[in-house]
């Protein structure tokens, strides 16, 4: 990995037959669930306790979620997500994904990204604890590029 894609975090996980529609691909609200799984587990591997940040009053709400198909991924098919922090700001934070089949071109499935927003329990926008928001910025950067 070079310094340009050194904290995008991968994530595999098979696509399961309820995860597809009657054209036997994968329904595509199941990305947006595939994106929160690679965004957790990034977190999760780099430190961070979202239950922890929740009991402090930190609650990090999507308020914007977009993808774009590339290819169609089918039952049975290995994939991994991509993830990676693309911006921080004093209240929200950009992820970015890219989603791959597992085979010898790495196929790229869909691109997108969540916009997450940092409020308390009221649902009141806050600023990101400053700890969390530091951290979150070294994680910054550019992801791989959808061939």
């Amino acid at each position: 990995m070079n310094a340009a894609t050194a904290t995008v975090h991968r994530t595999a996980t098979s696509v399961r037959y309820h995860e597809t529609d009657q054209m036997g691909v994968v329904h595509h609200s199941n990305y947006i669930r595939w994106f929160e799984l690679g965004r957790t587990e990034m977190m999760k591997a780099h430190g961070f306790d979202y239950a922890a940040l929740e009991r402090d009053g930190c609650l990090l709400a999507v308020v914007d979620v977009g993808l774009r198909y590339l290819a169609p991924a089918r039952f049975g098919e290995e994939v991994t997500i991509d993830s990676w922090i693309a911006e921080v700001e004093r209240v929200r934070v950009r992820f970015e994904y890219l989603v791959r089949r597992v085979d010898a071109a790495a196929t790229p499935l869909c691109r997108g990204h969540t916009l997450l927003a940092s409020v308390d329990r009221a649902l009141v926008p806050r600023r990101l604890p400053e700890a969390v928001r530091a951290r979150m910025v070294a994680l910054q950067g550019s992801g791989p590029a959808a061939r």
